[in-house]
């Protein structure tokens, strides 16, 4: 599993590329996040651990595997992650808006929990 996941960081879409750029270097609010990390039998495009944020960057073979992936994201939520998804083409198209939803993630997250 880990060498697929090294595969796929040398191999990154033009999206995940585009996302790498703003993640990267604990550039978005000082987070570290982490690119095709595995994570139980899961190897998810990019998280960052605390907060526990799982980003995926999906292209269009997605659309075809929509249980698989929303089988994923329960898993992951059953961890305690927040999934966040979004297309090739939004983040190509729109990286600002992207990054936003991003940022914002990051900000809920991070709040403690009020009781």
């Amino acid at each position: 599993m880990k060498d697929l996941a090294r595969s796929l960081r040398k191999n990154q879409t033009d999206a995940e590329r585009v996302i790498w750029q703003q993640l990267s270097n604990r550039q978005l609010l000082g987070c570290k996040f982490r690119r095709q990390q595995v994570i139980g039998p899961f190897i998810v495009d990019f998280v960052c651990l605390e907060p526990k944020l799982v980003i995926e960057v999906d292209g269009g073979q997605h659309a075809e595997q929509q249980e698989y992936d929303q089988n994923r994201s329960h898993y992951l939520q059953r961890l305690g992650y927040r999934v966040l998804r979004f297309w090739n083409h939004e983040v190509l198209q729109n990286r600002l808006a992207v990054m936003e939803v991003i940022r914002l993630a990051v900000i809920e997250l991070r709040e403690p929990v009020k009781t």
